[in-house]
């Protein structure tokens, strides 16, 4: 896992080679094990790398193939790279590392942007091909690892995070207005290509952006998921299905050249990749849990099951409690780390949980994106039995925080756009052909929108705050097409993900599966109170925001008077939301 940064100019100059190192020291936690940078005419790419795949210098980037004429920086795992390298070693090509890059430049060569059909895995790449003058951009299926794009005069930059670019300078730094409608809306979600800022655009997942050495781009969007059946099986086939397919992603996911630990909260998605590596005979197993101080009459842990989890596998387990004052403390640094504005408040948990395993190990897995994967939340059931064409309302009502008419009460009229787009988008994908029912087009838009720019992207910018990598199998590509063709009513039985809960009998003990679902709790966010409501009273109040005129000063005054009143439509605190967003602004000095 690393950093990546780069400028491909073309307006005739060399390339900034001062600026992509300026964006590249931002990136520095991302890659602390190491760094490089080349420069040559009119391209410069930048690399701070983590040392997982080849502890060698040999895997050092950017990585130079002068036979083939290709220069690469990577960021993420091909979790087949080696039997890809099998099959290219075998068609005549030469390696000098054993990395999965050198993987990546020999495929690129061989089978040029269609090389990524045939990676298994996370990734963000650029690949500048000497022989065209080319520059080619990719994103893994699911979006698991960023990549963010800016046009600047004469040239385009990229990086891993959006930060890193506003190092670069010479951004427009204005708020996009129709990212604000979906962030006040849409659950804080802003789809890609959109961020927060005009003058920054992300790459979307599952895509290859070829620049040509004019400025022109050619994108190819290479997967998407169709959420279509597939021919029919019982319920019980369908939990083996999903058993077989999550235990090969989580198998792949131990492909390392370090150990690989794994991030356990209790929850059923956690615990059986804790499970599935024990029936593999993982030994020693490093396991993680974090919990919080009380508040409010909330509890701050579930260690209760972790501990039962980590128990019945003999775990190598460590739990780490918080204190309250290190909540407080560690919000700062969650809001600088965050790539874009993230409103759930367990990014303090995965923040702090980072920084403690970091200490330890360098590689995790985790249990994200199985409830948007297999129907774990509670928006789902109430589209159950609705038409398929009667969808949009239906979701709306049960996912979205707030409708138009809201937006408009908190957002001052220079700030709102007179349309409700993000209604307008939600319901453009769902007019998309797939999709067999409503289920199944809230199932598709959250695993390829919502999950990318939201859990996703907050495991992502939380663990490499700490130099830690963090891999998802819930995400594996193929086990996401597989339950992708699962009817509906196996995933929502059980109360929701009855399709796992169903696989995971005899796997994992009954009182994990039967639990009441849970959260990573964080009280001291969810009920706003001390100094960090001090902090949220702060941002809002500071000149930054008030001359920035986002939000309505009454608004804002009502909220501050009642802090925890305010809620979203699935219960978040609104004060939170609307001061999480001045807070990481003013964090990355945008006025």
């Amino acid at each position: 896992m690393c950093g990546i940064a780069g400028e491909f100019r073309f307006d005739g100059r060399a390339a900034e080679v001062a600026t992509v190192l300026d964006m590249a020291q931002v990136l520095e936690p991302r890659g602390p094990d190491g760094w490089g940078i080349v420069g040559h005419g009119p391209l410069a790419l930048a690399h701070q790398r983590l040392k997982i795949i080849d502890l060698s210098e040999a895997g050092a980037q950017p990585m130079v193939d002068a036979e083939l004429g290709l220069t690469a920086v990577f960021n993420g795992i091909i979790y087949n790279y080696k039997e890809l390298r099998e099959e290219l070693h075998a068609q005549g090509y030469r390696f000098f590392s054993t990395s999965d890059t050198e993987v990546l430049l020999k495929a690129f060569h061989r089978w040029g942007k269609a090389c990524v059909e045939r990676f298994k895995g996370m990734f963000a790449f650029a690949v500048a091909d000497r022989r065209t003058g080319e520059l080619v951009l990719g994103r893994d299926r699911l979006g698991i690892k960023p990549l963010y794009v800016a046009q600047v005069t004469g040239a385009l930059r990229f990086a891993s995070s959006l930060p890193a670019l506003l190092a670069g300078g010479g951004l427009n730094t204005d708020v996009d207005r129709v990212a604000l409608h979906h962030y006040m809306s849409f659950h804080s979600v802003v789809p890609a290509p959109r961020t927060i800022l005009q003058g920054v655009r992300k790459l979307p997942p599952a895509t290859v952006r070829t620049v040509s050495p004019d400025g022109g781009t050619d994108d190819w969007v290479y997967w998407e998921p169709s959420f279509t059946r597939d021919g029919e099986r019982s319920a019980q086939e369908w939990a083996e299905t999903a058993l077989t397919s999550l235990r090969t992603a989580v198998e792949r996911r131990m492909v390392a050249d370090v150990p690989v630990g794994v991030l356990l909260s209790g929850g059923i998605d956690s615990s059986i990749v804790v499970a599935l590596l024990a029936e593999m005979g993982q030994k020693d197993l490093k396991t993680f849990s974090i919990g919080f101080e009380a508040e409010a009459g909330q509890s701050g842990d579930e260690f209760d099951y972790s501990d039962l989890v980590a128990k019945t596998y003999g775990t190598d387990h460590t739990r780490f409690k918080v204190p309250k004052h290190e909540t407080d403390d560690a919000l700062a640094g969650a809001v600088a780390a965050m790539a874009e504005p993230m409103v759930s408040h367990d990014v303090v948990a995965f923040y702090l949980l980072s920084r403690e395993v970091s200490k330890s190990i360098k590689v995790v897995q985790s249990g994200q994106g199985a409830d948007e994967i297999l129907g774990g939340y509670d928006w789902y059931p109430p589209l159950a039995g609705v038409p398929r064409d009667g969808a949009l309302d239906s979701y709306q009502k049960a996912f979205f925080d707030r409708p138009h008419s809201e937006v408009a009460q908190l957002l001052t009229p220079e700030a709102l756009v007179d349309d409700d787009v993000s209604r307008a988008f939600v319901a453009e994908h769902f007019g998309r052909p797939g999709a067999d029912s409503a289920v199944d087009a809230a199932l598709r838009l959250d695993t390829t929108i919502m999950l990318v720019d939201d859990p996703v992207k907050r495991v992502d910018n939380m663990t490499m705050a700490w130099g830690l990598e963090a891999r998802v199998p819930f995400l594996d590509h193929e086990f996401v097409e597989t339950m992708g063709a699962c009817p509906p009513e196996y995933k929502l039985a059980d109360g929701g993900k009855g399709v796992l809960k169903a696989a995971a009998r005899g796997v994992l003990p009954d009182e994990i599966i039967d639990r009441k679902k849970g959260y990573f709790p964080v009280p001291a966010i969810r009920q706003l109170s001390g100094p960090v409501l001090e902090r949220v009273r702060g941002a809002l109040t500071d000149p930054a925001a008030t001359s920035r005129g986002i939000f309505r000063p009454d608004a804002v005054t009502q909220m501050l008077d009642d802090p925890n009143s305010s809620r979203t439509n699935l219960g978040a605190n609104a004060l939170w939301q609307v001061a999480l967003l001045e807070m990481w602004l003013q964090a990355h000095g945008i006025t």
